[in-house]
């Protein structure tokens, strides 16, 4: 686990080949959902595709500085009604398929960067998303690159230590803020 990490310098001549895209996405596939309802959606484009310049123009600019260079980026989007009515829990369905995403990412060499920063509406309106599904999560999906070639303003936090809460700040035995560990 501790090789996952969240890069913003990404190689841009990078290439997220067909194989390693449909491992990608079988892992999404395969992941755990409330009641087997398998909520989560993507929309996505490879560099040279229009799909990926629609997902570029709905990240914000500061997103945008240093996202164009992923050799892949997509959008992760929760179903939240089908023909069964509701769906339960799709948010977090949908978070569970990413972090397969993600993970499986990992295991292909490749390195992936999740995003609240983007304009959901943006992508509905590109992509026809309808009204019972929400964009959640931009992701983009590439090889580690240079941190020469992010902006100057970004360099610090790429090459800055990775940090964590330690587990007695997150797991409670018998009260809250009581190490279980």
């Amino acid at each position: 686990m501790t090789a996952r990490w969240s890069p913003r310098a990404l190689d841009p001549e990078a290439v997220v080949g067909t194989e390693s895209l449909h491992a990608l996405l079988e892992a999404a596939r395969w992941a755990p959902s409330y009641g087997n309802t398998q909520p989560a959606r993507f929309v996505l484009g490879r560099r040279a595709d229009p799909a990926y310049k629609a997902i570029l123009d709905a990240l914000v600019p500061g997103n945008q500085r240093w996202a164009h260079r992923a050799a892949l980026l997509l959008v992760g989007i929760a179903v939240r009604r089908n023909e069964k009515g509701e769906v339960p829990y799709a948010e977090y369905g949908l978070g569970l398929a990413v972090e397969n995403l993600v993970l499986q990412a990992v295991d292909e060499g490749l390195v992936a960067h999740q995003m609240a920063g983007f304009d959901p509406e943006a992508v509905r309106t590109a992509f026809a998303v309808p009204e019972w599904a929400s964009p959640l999560v931009a992701i983009a999906v590439g090889r580690p690159g240079p941190v020469e070639l992010l902006p100057e303003d970004k360099r610090d936090r790429e090459r800055a230590p990775r940090k964590r809460l330690e587990l007695g700040e997150l797991a409670f035995g018998r009260s809250w803020g009581e190490p279980a560990l």
